[in-house]
């Protein structure tokens, strides 16, 4: 809107000079109207400037580039079990058995690197990534037929397992998917599913999901972000040779066959021993096991013994991440999760 500070309004303009009592009066309505005229324009260009301002802050965003959410986004509640200590809680009456199953003198492994950047990656999407609705599932029953936010060129895991992980901050939801694979008909996977990471809420018990336990890969894994702050503080995903044909809170579905009481199930939640000695260990290294003591690790499909799952990085010393290969199934114990649910 123009300023018009110095515009006097046609009565003042147009009285004769000389003209007394007309030229006071034209005076005190020109006064009163230039008043009225500056309260106007100070009311439009206050929220005027806050709209430019806005703007102004948007177009300085690199293109491609994710916005900050005015409400920060978790990987799921504090209350979540992924993210609940159990360094307190007492050990499972059959946790030799489960240990022995998996493998007693089998070692730890880091199933993430620098060279070759083997493990899961994750994709870093926003509001700006169109959604695609259009998915072929192997597993369409139980499977979530919602819109996925697939970037251009994303990044999958290799191997057969095909993993990809997309993690939506703008609209605070997690999406992953099994053996994704694009053909020229579109994208095909073994099965898919989303979660709100605001939320505790489970997939529906005897669900998959993209993991065999159908649980969230995403918080399960070893990140560099993680890591360079110092500190892990969630549950870290591992794998095990054999599992039996049953879950136990929080997975959702199970994978093998025979009998839980000699075969370990899906959702098992084991830790590092407290006693072991960490502290010769470099950094990297140091703080994995760190947060096996503290939050331990869940059993989330069949694989390697001890496999513990984690996001390929350019920051990762693999030097010092194979030192993790002298702890051994002996070092860990089966924790006592009844009753330890989210919330």
């Amino acid at each position: 809107m123009a300023q018009r500070r110095g515009c006097l309004p046609r009565s003042a303009a147009e009285v004769r000079p000389g003209a007394g009592v007309h030229r006071t009066i034209g005076r005190l309505d020109a006064a009163a109207r230039i008043a009225e005229h500056r309260a106007m324009f100070r009311t439009v260009r206050r929220p005027l400037l806050v709209a430019l301002a806005v703007v102004a802050l948007t177009t300085l965003v690199p293109a491609g580039a994710t916005r900050a959410t005015t409400t920060a986004c978790p990987t799921f509640p504090t209350t979540n079990v992924w993210n609940k200590r159990v360094d307190a809680l007492p050990v499972a009456a059959n946790s030799a058995a489960m240990i022995s199953a998996i493998g007693v003198g089998a070692h730890l492994h880091p199933d993430f690197s620098n060279a070759g950047r083997y493990g899961i990656p994750y994709n870093n999407v926003g509001l700006s990534t169109k959604l695609t609705y259009h998915i072929h599932f192997t597993y369409a029953s139980e499977s979530d037929n919602v819109g996925y936010p697939i970037p251009k060129s994303p990044l999958i895991e290799g191997g057969s397992d095909r993993h990809m992980i997309l993690v939506d901050r703008e609209r605070c939801r997690l999406y992953e998917l099994y053996a994704a694979r694009k053909t020229t008909s579109g994208w095909y996977a073994g099965s898919g599913a989303n979660w709100a990471l605001r939320s505790n809420h489970l997939r529906p018990d005897g669900w998959t999901s993209a993991d065999a336990a159908g649980l969230p890969i995403f918080p399960g894994l070893v990140r560099w972000s993680n890591v360079s702050g110092g500190v892990i503080r969630h549950a870290l995903r591992f794998t095990a040779p054999l599992s039996c044909s049953g879950h136990i809170y929080p997975a959702r579905h199970d994978a093998g066959s025979g009998s839980c009481s000699v075969r370990p199930p899906m959702g098992l939640r084991v830790r590092l021993k407290g006693t072991v000695d960490i502290s010769g260990y470099g950094s990297q290294a140091r703080i994995v096991l760190q947060a096996l003591k503290t939050y331990g690790m869940i059993l989330a499909d069949n694989g390697s013994p001890w496999y513990v799952t984690g996001a390929p990085s350019s920051h990762w010393n693999d030097d010092v991440l194979h030192t993790l290969g002298r702890i051994s199934g002996s070092d860990f114990e089966v924790v006592d999760t009844v009753g330890f649910v989210n919330g």
